[in-house]
C-alpha cells in the first residue's frame, strides 16, 4: 500500500472522497425522500401519485427555506462597502 499511497496523492484522495460522499448522499436522499421515485410495488402500480404535500416538503427543505429569506448576495459586506449604500441591520 505504501508504494501506491504517496503524500502528493492525499489531496486527490480527499477530493474524491468528498465528491463520492456527496453523490452517495444525493442518491440516498432521492431514493428515500423523492416523491417521484417509486420503490414499493404498490406505488409503482399507480400511474400518478396524489402526493402534493410530500412533494412540497421535499422541494422546500430547510436549507432552501433559510436561503429564501436571505438577500441574494455572495459577499454583502463588500457589496455595501463599494456601493456606498448604508443598510440598517
Amino acid at each position: 500500500m505504501g508504494r501506491w499511497v504517496k503524500p502528493e496523492v492525499y489531496p486527490l484522495m480527499a477530493a474524491m472522497t468528498f465528491v463520492s460522499s456527496l453523490c452517495l448522499f444525493q442518491l440516498t436522499r432521492n431514493m428515500f425522500l423523492n416523491p417521484d421515485v417509486r420503490i414499493n410495488k404498490s406505488h409503482r402500480t399507480t400511474a400518478v401519485l396524489e402526493n402534493a404535500d410530500e412533494a412540497q416538503k421535499y422541494s422546500q427543505h430547510g436549507l432552501r427555506r433559510f436561503l429564501s429569506r436571505r438577500p441574494p448576495e455572495i459577499m454583502p459586506t463588500i457589496n455595501t462597502f463599494f456601493s456606498g449604500i448604508k443598510r440598517d441591520e
